[in-house]
């Protein structure tokens, strides 16, 4: 089962579609994975095992995944009759009343849910460390962060456990954790994906849901199976003019590709981080494409000032809709220092500085749409530096923003394409002395994962990295 488990999504469920493995044996195989490994890493927080074993029991939809074993990050979709705390003791004890969309569509796939995986507070900050439930520890380093929010599904599939799992994104949470694990981590187009039947969009379109991946091909299947509107949704993506699938091998063509390596707002990048940017400007060149050092021209203020006010409000409007469900207020522990500080200023925002906020994001979309007229792609490391130590986000006792302002260094691209509505992708091309993974990011045109996963599948195939196994390895 150990050679089983490490293939990617795809070959598993081929082997159970043949009936060369059954889903029952892959559901206990990660059972016993998720045994041995998870001390070491805190990846999953609410095993799911006897509902995994019922539904690998059958009978099972005929899907792109059937039999798969696959983790819900605890944030986000819903699971009926499971709890979903957010990472926040103010919900320790709520369990999911239903299945959220996405959760129906990854069941119809065929996956199954082996269990939830850790989770910042309310995915804030990016890295995996809530009081909650500790600390998710990164299997190439132990000591290092995984990053966030989605870093407990990143820590799991880097370990082994299982070959893909649920993350989403609302200013870097599927790539930061893609980039510090070493795995494959596309953002989809915003909309592209839906958050019904609960929400329309939150934070006015700035979180998508998706997954990280071993493979290329996963995350295009997986998203075949999950993209498209839900009934009442405020707005979707552009629909793709094929299936996502067919685009991994295509030819991409001659790509015209900008790469930056200075931060938008100035400042330097980790030399690690500049150094993963050259080489991945060297393997594009050499694989035909033309390169150009190039940025959008944007107003660095600008964009940390109203991400912030987004931000802000929009952990006020999630705490006090938890409250209006359960009919309290959090009490004074059952929230962290950040989160607390960012709901009280949230709560100071005014509807026209909210506006303000949004109306600024617009101009980015409209600034980044017209760079991207004259280039196809835009390079840049995903991060500013390496996996940084754990503890790195903590709060100081004079300052309960202190982690929350530490993050601007440390992602400096990523919550752009959030703003912006584009797709996005980490892809695990280079790593450092000291064997840290360093993610480099690829931006496309809105509505364009189609060149994404175009580009992807070629730089798989020409670096390939899903041979690399990290110190903490269940395989």
């Amino acid at each position: 089962m150990n050679d089983i488990a490490l293939l990617d999504a795809t070959a598993q469920a081929e082997l159970v579609r043949r009936k060369q493995v059954k889903a029952i044996e892959l559901v206990e195989a990660t059972i016993e994975r998720i045994e041995r490994v998870n001390p070491q890493i805190n990846a999953v927080v609410t095993p799911m095992y006897d509902i995994a074993r019922k539904t690998a029991a059958g009978p099972l939809p005929d899907g792109p995944f059937t039999g798969v074993p696959f983790l819900l990050k605890d944030l986000g979709p819903m699971f009926a009759g499971v709890r979903q705390t957010s990472g926040t003791a103010m919900l320790k004890h709520m369990i999911a009343p239903i299945d959220s969309e996405l959760t129906k569509r990854y069941k119809a796939a065929g996956l199954v849910v082996m269990g939830k995986t850790n989770t910042p507070e309310f995915g804030l900050v990016p890295t995996t460390e809530p009081k909650l439930f500790g600390a998710s520890r990164n299997p190439w380093d132990t000591e290092r962060t995984t990053g966030g929010s989605s870093g407990g599904s990143a820590a799991a599939v880097a370990a082994g456990i299982v070959p893909m799992a649920h993350a989403n994104d609302g200013g870097g949470s599927i790539r930061i954790p893609a980039s510090c694990c070493g795995l494959f981590g596309l953002k989809p187009t915003r909309a592209r994906v839906p958050l019904g039947p609960l929400f329309g969009d939150q934070m006015n379109g700035l979180t998508v849901d998706h997954a990280v991946t071993r493979s290329v091909r996963d995350s295009a299947a997986l998203l075949d199976a999950t993209a498209g509107p839900d009934l009442g949704d405020p707005y979707w993506a552009p629909p793709p003019e094929r299936p996502f699938l067919q685009e991994v091998g295509a030819d991409p063509g001659r790509l015209r590709i900008a790469f930056s390596q200075t931060k938008l707002y100035g400042g330097e990048l980790h030399p690690d981080c500049v150094d993963a940017v050259r080489d991945a400007v060297a393997l594009c060149e050499d694989l035909g494409h033309e390169v150009t050092e190039a940025a959008p021209t944007l107003n660095g203020d600008q964009i940390i000032d109203a991400f912030t006010k987004m931000w802000e409000a929009g952990v006020a409007n999630g705490i006090d809709t938890v409250a209006q469900l359960t009919g309290r207020l959090p009490a004074e522990d059952e929230i962290e220092p950040l989160t607390r500080t960012l709901y009280e200023a949230g709560k100071q925002i005014g509807a026209s500085e909210y506006l303000i906020a949004v109306s600024q994001m617009q101009l980015m979309a409209r600034q980044v749409a017209a760079f991207h007229q004259q280039y196809d792609l835009w390079l840049t490391p995903t991060l500013g530096e390496p996996p940084v130590p754990l503890g790195s986000f903590e709060p100081t006792p004079d300052n309960a923003r202190a982690g929350f302002e530490r993050a601007a260094d440390f992602v400096p691209f990523t919550p752009l394409q959030n703003a912006t509505g584009q797709p996005g992708m980490s892809v695990p091309l280079y790593w450092n002395s000291e064997g840290l993974p360093i993610g480099v990011h690829f931006a496309a045109r809105f509505g364009e994962e189609a060149t994404l996963f175009r580009l992807a599948a070629q730089l798989e195939e020409a670096r390939p990295w899903a041979g690399r196994r990290p110190p903490v390895s269940a395989v």
